[in-house]
């Protein structure tokens, strides 16, 4: 048996935003080999393959661009263990990439962890890390959400410069609130840099945000919540980012961060194009009802809801299936554009849409299998299977 081929069949095929019947995929050597028509197996064996039903469907595999924890880890845990139970907890969900969130924390707590995310990037035996995002410390102090406000640091560029001068470059998005003094000048030098830059955790009026958006600003970090909202007369940081074609935003289509409606409304003025699924979640993912640590504080989670002791959204505990079928149900969107926000479109703001983020010929072979209630079957990162469950309606040939 050729172990470096896989052949998937069975399922319809999500390939450039169509579905394909009666094909089967073949990978060879990590990449994406061909899409044939499924009475062409027999010319493409010997391989490893895996048969599905009609109604399971196979998927681009998803990215998560602001993570903090599963399984009872954290990235801020700053361990290994934490990396690698976070990296695997994710292919359970279909997730084959993603961005390690820290919180706002002491300069020399947020260096370590960014030592940690460099050192151990390439060594993840489920989702792959692409890097880090760092949401803090540059963020207002009325609008920290479940963050420490004793470590919030006014925007410095040099700082940044130090970080990913120690960290192998690993930063890839930072969150900011663009009102904060010198944050125009940090924006622009982080675009320098390489580096992503998220409008959040602000209290930034419209004219203020507009302005940062022509610094360079290009991300909305999760849309609405924890920042300057909608008023007739200032209409806020939220307008300013709906309204620019040029801003990626994310939201949390958990139902609790967003209501149902102001999703829809997301999606009708923002186009799907410009829309990121991501979870937000912390530890608790996984694991249930009970009292957790977020970023040095207690926070509690009740029915899927995380807070801290004074009410305050702190997170989520949901999971990427979960929002792809929420924003599905919430706006009537399709499959295929719900799954895009929650591939191709991460892929693009990370800047790797030609590789990942799609099922095309030569791309990396980072594919989810779905059966009929979108639970997540087969999870298989860079060609290699990292999340299997087995049932009754899936076999491997």
């Amino acid at each position: 048996m050729n172990t470096t081929r896989l052949i998937f069949s069975g399922a319809r095929i999500l390939s450039q935003q169509q579905w394909l019947d009666d094909h089967a995929l073949i990978v060879e050597n990590k990449i994406i080999k061909a899409i044939i028509p499924a009475d062409m197996i027999k010319h493409h064996l010997p391989a490893k393959q895996y048969h599905f039903s009609p109604d399971f469907v196979l998927v681009p595999g998803f990215i998560d661009l602001h993570i903090h924890g599963a399984q009872g880890k954290d990235v801020m845990d700053d361990s290994d263990l934490a990396f690698q139970t976070i990296s695997q907890a994710l292919a359970q969900e279909g997730v084959t990439g993603f961005l390690a969130t820290t919180m706002t924390a002491p300069s020399e707590k947020i260096i370590s962890i960014l030592k940690k995310s460099a050192a151990i990037k390439n060594h993840l035996e489920g989702a792959a890390l692409f890097g880090v995002h760092l949401e803090g410390p540059f963020i207002a102090p009325e609008k920290t959400g479940a963050q420490q406000i004793e470590f919030l640091q006014s925007p410095h560029a040099d700082l940044i410069q130090q970080w990913q001068a120690a960290s192998d470059n690993i930063i890839k998005l930072i969150t900011l609130a663009p009102e904060l003094p010198g944050s125009n000048e940090l924006i622009q030098s982080l675009v320098k840099m390489g580096i992503i830059v998220s409008v959040g955790h602000t209290n930034a009026t419209y004219d203020q945000t507009k302005k940062a958006i022509d610094a360079g600003c290009s991300h909305a970090t999760h849309l609405f919540n924890a920042m300057r909202g909608i008023h007739q007369r200032e209409p806020g940081a939220v307008t300013a980012l709906l309204l620019s074609e040029r801003v990626m935003t994310e939201i949390i289509v958990d139902g609790i961060h967003l209501h149902p409606a102001i999703v829809k409304l997301i999606l009708q003025v923002k186009h799907k194009e410009h829309i990121v699924l991501v979870t937000d979640a912390m530890r608790a993912k996984c694991l249930g009802n009970g009292k957790y640590e977020l970023g040095g504080q207690e926070v509690e989670v009740i029915n899927e809801r995380v807070t801290l002791a004074n009410g305050t959204l702190a997170g989520s505990v949901l999971r990427m299936p979960q929002a792809i079928k929420n924003v599905m149900q919430f706006t009537g969107c399709s499959l295929s554009d719900a799954v895009m926000m929650a591939s191709y479109h991460p892929a693009s703001v990370l800047g790797l849409q030609n590789k990942k983020g799609s099922i095309a010929m030569g791309k990396d072979a980072d594919l989810v299998v779905m059966n009929g209630e979108l639970e997540v079957v087969l999870t298989v990162r860079g060609g290699r299977e990292v999340h299997f469950r087995r049932s009754i309606h899936n076999s491997l040939a």
